[in-house]
C-alpha cells in the first residue's frame, strides 16, 4: 500500500469516526463478523462434547456420525432463545452501564473469546465456552465499572454494584457443581450398568436390553423435548405449560412403549439396543449442547444488535448518557438467527480439523485399552493413585470375600470382544450409551432451568467418571490419564482467571482508546488466530507422520518395522548436519528447531514402544518365531533417539546460554564427522532398503573408519587443553558432543545388526552386541 493510498484509508476511517451513530454501527458488524468467528472457534472446542462417545465407540461410520450430530445442532439452536438472557443481564445490571459502555462492554467479551478459545484448539484441551463467556463478562464489565468510580461518574456507587452477584455466583458455583456431580454420577450409573451387562453385554441383552433401552430412550425424550422445549423459539406458551404439566404421564408412556418395541425387536431381528441408545443419545446431546452453548457464541453479538436497536429508535439522549435498563426485559431471539447460527455450526464441524484434535484428547483419557500416552506423570497423580489403592484395599477386606469375587466376576473379560476385534474402538456400546444419557440429563435440566452449565465440564467428567468405574485406569495407566485429567481441569480454572483478565483490559483499552483501539485490537486477534492455526497445522503434520504407517493397513508389521527404522534414520541424517552447522555457527534458532525435531523423534519411537504388546501379536500371526528380535529393534532406536538427543541438547544450551562460540578447527572437525556419520547411516539406509544383509561388513569398514577418526579429533583436543591456560566451556562441550557421537556410532551399527536378526528370524540366541545395554563408552 502506497502512501497515497494510506492517508486516504486513514482519513476515511477518521471521517467515519465522527459519526458516532456509525461508529456504533461498525461495531455492531463487527461483532456479529466476530459471533461468526466465535461460532467456528467455539464448535471445534464443543465438539467433543457429544462426539466422543460415538466415534470413541465407532457406533457407525464417521460420515454417519457427522450427520446425526448435525442434525442435532441444528434442531438444537432453536431450543436456545431462552437462554440468550444470561448475556444481557445475567452477568451485570444493564440498567447502570450507558449505551456506550455496554457496546464496549459486549466488544472486548468477544474479541477476548474468539482468542482464547482458538488457543485451547490448538493445543487441543477441551475448555468450557461457558466459563469463558461468563467470566469475560464479568471481567469486561468489572473494567467498565472500575474506569467509572476512578473517574467519578459512578455517583456514590461501587464497583459491585454493577454486577449482578447472585446471578453469577450461582452460575460460577452451578457450573462448579456440575464437576463433581457429573463425575460422581457417571461412575455410580456406569457401575451399576456394568455389574448388570459385564463386559459380554451382548448375552445379557436378552434380560436387561429392552429395559435398558427403553429407559434410556424415555429419559432423553423426557429432558430434551419436555424440559428442553420450554426455551424453544417456536414454542407457544400454552403448548409449553400443557408439556409441563404433563411430562410425568408423557415420561410413562416413552418408557412402556420404547421397552416394549425393543423387546419385540431384539427377539425378531436382534436389534442392537445399545447401538441405537448410542446414535440417539448423540443427537440429543448435540441437541442440548447447541441449545444451551449457542448463547456463549452469539448471546453477546444479539445482545449488542437490540442494545443498538433501542438506542438507534430515540434521538433524543447520546450514547453517553443513554441507560440500557431495556435489556433487563425478556426477548424472545428470532429463529432465524438460530438457524444460521446453527447451520454455522454444522458446517464446522464438519470441517474443522481442530475439533478433532480436542476430540482425541477427551478419547485418549477414556479409552479402554493402554498404549501411547499423551501426557507425562505428575505428583497430585501419584499421589491420587496411591491413596485410591489404599482405600480399594480398606474397602476390599471389610466385605465378605465371596461377595467380593462374585462382584470383580462382573467385571473380567477385560477389553471387552468388541475391542479387541476392531482397532481404533476406545470402548463398548454400553459406556457410550452411559456417557451420552447422563450428560444428556444433567444438561438438558440445567438448560430448562436456565442455567448456563458447562457442557464440556459435564461431558468430560461424565466420560471419566464412566472409565473409572470401567476399570480403564488401571494400574498401568491410571497416573497418566489422572494427569490429563488434572491438566485438563487446571486449563478450566486458567480459561476463568485468563477470560476475567483479558477481557477487563480490553474493554479497559477500547473505553480509552475509542475507534483506533478497536480496530488495533481487530487486527491483534485477526494475526493470533492465523499465528495459531499455522502452530496446530505443523503439530497435526507431526502426528500424521508418526501415526500414518499404522494407518496403512495394506502394509505387513514387518513392512511398518522398516519404514519406522528408514525414516528415522534419515530424519537424524539431516538434524545432525543442521545441529553441527548451528552450533559452529552459533545459530540459536536453528539449534532449537533441531532439538524440537529431536523430541518429536523421542515421542514417535515411545509411541512405537507403546504399541509394543499388540505389535507382538501381530508378528506372531504374520509367521513371526522369534518377534523378541522386534523389541531389540525398537530398544535399539530408543537408545539411537536418547544418544542423539544427548548430542543435540548440550549443543542448544551452550548457544542459548551465550557460551563462547566453538573454534573455527573444532567447528570444521565435527562438521567433517557430521558428513561421515551422515554418510554411514545413507549406506545403512541403502542396505536396509534392498534387504542385503551380506554387506553389513562393509557397515562394520566404516564404523571402525569412523571411531579411528573420532579418537584422532578427541586425542587432538586433549593436547589443544594441556597448551590452554584458560578453561572454557566450549572445550568441555566439543569433548562431550565427541564422545556421544561415538555412542551414536555404536548405536547405529547395533540397531543393523538387530534389523539383520529380526528379518532373518533366526531360532538362535540374541547376539550380545544387539543388546541395548552392552554399547561402549
Amino acid at each position: 500500500m502506497n502512501p497515497k493510498t494510506t492517508s486516504i484509508f486513514v482519513i476515511g476511517i477518521l471521517n467515519i469516526g465522527r459519526s458516532m451513530e456509525n461508529f456504533y454501527l461498525i461495531i455492531v458488524i463487527v461483532l456479529f463478523f466476530l459471533a461468526i468467528s466465535d461460532l467456528v472457534v467455539g464448535v471445534s472446542n464443543d465438539a467433543v462434547n457429544f462426539l466422543n462417545s460415538a466415534i470413541g465407540s465407532k457406533v457407525a461410520p464417521f460420515r454417519v456420525i457427522m450427520i446425526i450430530a448435525g442434525i442435532g445442532v441444528l434442531v438444537g439452536a432453536t431450543f436456545s432463545s431462552g437462554m440468550m438472557e444470561v448475556a444481557r443481564k445475567g452477568i451485570f445490571h444493564p440498567d447502570m452501564f450507558v449505551f456506550d459502555e455496554i457496546i464496549i462492554i459486549f466488544l472486548a467479551v468477544m474479541l477476548t473469546d474468539v482468542i482464547l478459545l482458538d488457543l485451547f484448539n490448538t493445543m487441543g484441551l477441551p475448555t468450557s465456552t461457558t466459563v469463558s463467556i461468563v467470566f469475560e463478562l464479568l471481567g469486561a464489565s468489572v473494567g467498565i465499572a472500575f474506569i467509572k468510580v476512578r473517574q467519578g461518574l459512578a455517583e456514590g456507587h461501587a464497583v459491585m454494584d454493577y454486577i449482578n452477584g447472585d446471578s453469577a455466583l450461582m452460575i460460577v458455583v452451578g457450573i462448579l457443581l456440575s464437576v463433581f456431580i457429573a463425575f460422581t454420577v457417571g461412575a455410580i450409573v456406569q457401575y451399576v450398568t456394568r455389574l448388570l451387562f459385564t463386559f459380554n453385554f451382548q448375552r445379557n441383552l436378552k434380560y436387561f436390553g429392552a429395559l435398558w433401552g427403553g429407559l434410556a430412550l424415555a429419559i432423553i425424550i423426557y429432558f430434551i423435548a419436555i424440559k428442553g422445549a420450554k426455551g424453544a423459539s417456536f414454542m407457544t406458551e400454552n403448548v409449553s405449560d400443557w408439556i409441563k404439566n404433563n411430562g410425568g404421564i408423557l415420561f410413562l408412556i416413552a418408557f412402556v412403549f420404547f421397552t416394549l418395541l425393543f423387546q419385540v425387536l431384539y427377539a425378531f431381528v436382534r436389534i442392537n439396543i445399545p447401538k441405537i441408545i448410542v446414535l440417539v443419545g448423540t443427537f440429543s446431546l448435540a441437541m442440548a449442547f447447541a441449545g444451551n452453548d449457542l448463547v456463549n457464541f452469539i448471546g453477546v453479538p444479539l445482545a449488542g444488535f437490540e442494545s443498538y436497536k433501542i438506542f438507534a429508535a430515540q434521538q433524543d439522549v447520546s450514547a453517553t448518557q443513554f441507560t440500557m435498563e431495556s435489556l433487563k426485559e425478556a426477548v424472545r431471539t428470532p429463529t432465524f438467527f438460530l438457524l444460521i447460527a446453527g447451520l454455522i455450526m454444522v458446517i464446522t464441524l464438519w470441517v474443522s480439523r481442530k475439533a478433532q484434535s480436542v476430540v482425541r484428547t477427551s478419547i485418549n483419557l477414556s479409552r479402554q485399552e493402554e498404549g501411547y500416552e499423551r501426557f507425562e506423570t505428575s505428583k497430585v497423580a501419584r499421589v491420587l493413585v496411591r491413596s485410591t489403592i489404599f482405600m480399594g484395599n480398606v474397602i476390599s477386606r471389610s466385605i465378605p470375600p465371596r461377595v467380593w469375587d462374585r462382584i470383580n466376576g462382573r467385571f473380567n473379560n477385560m477389553p471387552a470382544e468388541a475391542i479387541k476385534k476392531e482397532q481404533g474402538v476406545a470402548f463398548d456400546l454400553i459406556r457410550a450409551s452411559v456417557n451420552l444419557v447422563v450428560a444428556s440429563i444433567l444438561i438438558a435440566f440445567a438448560t430448562s432451568l436456565k442455567l448456563p452449565l458447562s457442557t464440556t465440564y459435564v461431558t468430560f467428567m461424565v466420560a471419566m467418571g464412566t472409565s473409572l468405574s470401567d476399570g480403564a485406569w488401571n494400574r498401568e495407566s491410571a497416573v497418566y490419564r489422572i494427569t490429563g485429567v488434572v491438566t485438563v481441569i487446571g486449563g478450566w480454572f486458567m480459561t476463568a482467571i485468563s477470560a476475567f483478565t483479558v477481557a477487563f483490559v480490553v474493554a479497559s483499552v477500547i473505553h480509552l482508546g475509542g475507534m483506533i483501539a478497536v480496530f488495533s485490537l481487530i487486527a491483534l486477534a485477526i494475526f493470533f488466530v492465523i499465528r495459531t492455526h499455522a502452530i496446530h497445522l505443523k503439530r497435526e503434520k507431526t502426528e500424521k507422520e508418526a501415526e500414518k504407517n499404522y494407518s496403512q493397513d495394506d502394509l505387513s508389521v514387518t513392512e511398518k518395522c522398516y519404514q519406522h527404522v528408514i525414516s528415522i534414520l534419515l530424519a537424524i541424517s539431516k538434524l545432525l548436519n543442521d545441529s553441527v552447522e548451528g552450533l559452529g555457527k552459533h545459530k540459536r534458532k536453528k539449534l532449537k528447531k533441531t532439538l524440537e525435531a529431536s523430541n518429536e523423534l523421542n515421542k514417535q519411537v515411545k509411541i512405537y514402544k507403546d504399541r509394543l504388546y499388540t505389535t507382538i501379536k501381530n508378528l506372531e500371526k504374520e509367521g513371526k518365531k522369534n518377534p523378541h528380535y522386534y523389541v531389540l529393534v525398537m530398544d535399539q532406536l530408543k537408545e539411537l533417539t536418547s544418544s542423539f538427543d544427548f548430542v543435540i541438547r548440550p549443543a542448544y544450551m551452550h548457544v542459548s546460554n551465550d557460551h563462547t562460540p566453538i573454534k573455527s578447527a573444532q567447528a570444521e572437525n565435527m562438521m567433517i564427522l557430521a558428513q561421515q556419520l551422515s554418510k554411514f547411516i545413507d549406506e545403512m539406509v541403502d542396505v536396509l532398503t534392498k534387504k542385503e544383509y551380506q554387506k553389513i561388513s562393509e557397515l562394520a569398514y566404516q564404523q571402525d573408519e569412523l571411531l579411528a577418526y573420532i579418537g584422532d579429533i578427541r586425542k587432538k583436543q586433549i593436547k589443544r587443553l594441556q597448551k590452554e591456560k584458560h578453561h572454557t566451556k566450549n572445550n568441555i562441550l566439543y569433548l562431550d558432543i565427541v564422545n556421544e557421537t561415538k555412542n551414536l556410532t555404536y548405536r547405529l551399527y547395533h540397531l543393523a545388526e538387530a534389523m539383520q536378526d529380526f528379518e532373518q528370524d533366526r531360532d538362535s540366541e540374541e547376539k550380545p552386541a544387539a543388546d541395548a545395554g552392552l554399547a561402549p563408552n
